[in-house]
């Protein structure tokens, strides 16, 4: 064989294993970018509601059937629960919260992870007890407020009203309803939701995100505030604001900075609570209206189960509406002398109440 006939022989072997060099690097790259899919979930359905207490069967199954995970591990909201034996497994949920909630189960194979997920939510094991009320008294209430928030302050009610244009922060006295003090907001503002904490009042607004804080003996504006939801109704617990947005959530918030600590969801035993609006904490417990109902339920602020539920339905006679007259709306808590008020959007009546 000649010296070129050597090199040619050498050339060829040289750049055909350059070439499989090549077609293996490309390979084991294509491997390595493509999603690593080895399990899913087959039960249960995403967005399962359960009743607290059930217990129900998480199933995987896999994706290829030639290809087992060496290890699975199990997470509930983050929390680890264990590794999986085999390919199913009881879940309980005595200790879980009410609401949301979201299973990970994370496959290992030859030091590569993928991870299936399911979301359930958690309703309550009990019916909220029924309860019902009497009228203490009846006073006048300005058929021209459009009630959004109430609450009692030194022998007065301060309520917000809302309707952009007519929008306002008042002090009203209970007796006559007479409104004693008054700001008015900008025209592009539809007012919600009032409360008082650390001797400033706070009031929301509906779509506009925008919050503010007056000093409460002279409504002087001491400053804004902003937050990423609809505000429908506000309340104190203890050193933090509760808010509502019309669902079922309840944020829990720093007052100063009005940055959201935690989230409640509010559920009963059909399922969760919508259209939470007014709020008002009283005695350890949350109480808010039920928008386009007549009915107040009492909320357990650390579980967001529904406890009871108030129907005031007969409050307004016949002769009491009027064509411009809406809905049930306001609650208003006088601790110091056990007094509970309540109205409506452009109400001719307030109305003291004490529930059974």
């Amino acid at each position: 064989m000649n010296r070129i006939s050597l090199l040619g022989i050498t050339f060829c072997a040289l750049a055909l294993g350059a070439c499989n060099g090549s077609k293996t690097t490309e390979r084991t790259e294509r491997e390595r970018s493509t999603p690593l899919q080895l399990v899913r979930v087959s039960e249960p359905v995403n967005g399962v509601v359960f009743t607290l207490g059930e217990s129900f069967n998480l199933n995987l199954r896999l994706i290829n059937d030639t290809i087992a995970a060496d290890s699975i591990v199990l997470s509930i909201d983050n929390n680890r629960i264990g590794q999986l034996q085999g390919l199913s497994r009881p879940i309980d949920t005595d200790n879980l919260s009410l609401g949301s909630h979201l299973i990970r189960a994370t496959a290992w194979y030859n030091g590569q992870r993928q991870t299936a997920s399911v979301g359930f939510k958690i309703k309550s094991n009990q019916p909220p007890k029924q309860l019902s009320y009497r009228i203490v008294n009846t006073y006048p209430h300005d058929i021209g407020a459009y009630t959004q928030g109430l609450f009692y302050f030194n022998g007065h009610l301060i309520e917000s009203t809302g309707q952009k244009g007519q929008s306002t922060l008042r002090r009203v006295e209970i007796e006559t309803g007479k409104v004693k003090q008054s700001v008015n907001l900008e025209r592009q503002y539809f007012g919600e939701g009032a409360t008082i904490i650390n001797d400033e009042i706070y009031q929301i607004t509906w779509t506009s995100r925008k919050g503010f804080v007056y000093e409460p003996n002279t409504f002087n504006l001491i400053r804004t505030f902003d937050y990423p939801t609809q505000g429908w109704g506000l309340t104190t617990v203890g050193e933090q604001l509760v808010m509502s947005d019309g669902s079922n959530i309840l944020y829990f918030l720093e007052p100063k900075s009005f940055t959201e600590i935690k989230r409640v969801e509010v559920y009963d035993h059909r399922g969760a609570v919508n259209q939470l609006n007014e709020l008002e904490y009283i005695n350890g417990k949350i109480y808010a209206n039920i928008y386009l109902t007549d009915k107040i339920v009492i909320i357990n602020p650390t579980t967001g189960m529904v406890e009871a539920e108030v129907d005031f339905s007969n409050l307004l006679t016949p002769t009491d509406r009027h064509r411009n007259i809406d809905v049930f709306n306001g609650i208003a808590w006088d601790q110091k002398n056990d007094r509970l008020f309540v109205t409506g959007k452009n109400w001719p009546k307030l109305f003291e109440v004490k529930i059974q």
